[in-house]
């Protein structure tokens, strides 16, 4: 039964969004506002109709007609205003024009019902990305990559797989949101427990369809106990204080469709990551217990332009905004690399 909870309720401790019905130009992100950069609100549609909202960042300083550019999301469930906007922010004045965007059914992207993810529409979530920077006057189409954190490191890997167009992938602080799903924490889920969990979603999935709305899961507590398990403790650090709080995040406020899980459980990402042929750099924190998802991602990889780098006393949340240990240097440099 533990097993179970924890694997009906994985989605949750990890993030996600309430829709606001206004799209402000105001600023409203976690981390200041650079005087180095412009940033404007964007809206564009992926192949499946969804519009998505992104803020694009682009340098004063610019050193070309044509930049190369960079599209930015997650973690799973966190919205632009939080990581994906401080990377997308921080590149941009190294030089890259940058878009952070909100995925399908979150934030103040499009979607209907709210707070639903999936492996599919959120792996094209990034090459509809690509699509919108591709179109770009100020952009080189040839030199676009893609940043992936947290669960979107595994949808930004599986894009990779398939969009020949993204030229350099990062992610960072990785997690496989099928196979956390699915198998648990370290794979701690066997087949019964898996199985009494879908006999559970597919009840639930009668229920909403009676009520006419979609039940959702258990988010991240207001207050700890203290007896909670020390990666829920930082990722309320993170999600619960104004250390990253955000009114559109449901890892600040709520939690996701509980029947979300289901696809994630059903259709796993990442079958053909062995095929990627452009250069792929892959970041975790030493002391992260999500760490095992980026080491084993990366033994699948082939070819001397990948690379997977272990930053020394990091856990998952100090890759979301400690300036001390996120390597942008080394993100620079492999983008300078590779997107040429």
């Amino acid at each position: 039964m533990k097993k179970l909870l924890i694997s009906l309720i994985v989605l949750t401790i990890l993030g996600g969004t309430l829709m606001s019905e206004a799209k402000t130009n105001d600023w409203d992100k976690t981390f200041p506002k650079s005087n180095k950069v412009n940033v404007k609100k964007v809206h564009f549609k992926n192949r499946y109709g969804i519009e998505l909202t992104g803020d694009l960042y682009t340098p004063k300083d610019r050193k070309s007609d044509k930049l190369p550019a960079i599209a930015v999301s997650g973690p799973f469930g966190a919205v632009k205003e939080q990581v994906s906007g401080r990377y997308a922010q921080t590149m941009a004045e190294r030089g890259f024009i940058t878009l952070a965007f909100d995925p399908s059914y979150t934030g103040e992207s499009g979607g209907e019902p709210r707070d639903v993810a999936s492996p599919d529409i959120n792996t094209e979530d990034f090459s509809a990305a690509v699509d919108f920077l591709s179109n770009q006057k100020d952009v080189n189409p040839n030199r676009i990559g893609i940043i992936g954190i947290c669960g979107f490191g595994g949808f930004g890997l599986n894009a990779a797989a398939i969009d020949t167009r993204i030229k350099g992938t990062v992610t960072v602080t990785m997690y496989d949101m099928t196979r956390v799903t699915a198998k648990g924490y370290n794979d701690t889920t066997d087949e019964n427990a898996r199985y009494a969990l879908k006999e559970q979603l597919n009840k639930q999935r009668t229920e909403d369809f009676k009520n006419g709305t979609y039940a959702k899961s258990q988010g991240l507590p207001d207050k700890l106990t203290g007896d909670e398990p020390q990666f829920v403790k930082d990722y309320v650090g993170y999600y619960k204080t104004k250390r990253g709080f955000h009114e559109r995040s449901i890892g600040s406020n709520g939690g996701w469709n509980t029947t979300s899980s289901l696809s994630l459980i059903n259709m796993p990402i990442l079958a053909y990551s062995s095929e990627i042929r452009n250069a792929v750099l892959m970041i975790h924190g030493e002391n992260a217990h999500s760490r095992y998802f980026s080491e084993d991602a990366f033994k699948k990889l082939k070819g001397d332009n990948k690379e997977l780098y272990i930053v020394p006393n990091a856990n998952h949340v100090d890759l979301y905004d400690n300036l001390e240990k996120i390597p942008f240097d080394k993100i620079e440099t492999f983008f300078n690399t590779y997107l040429k």
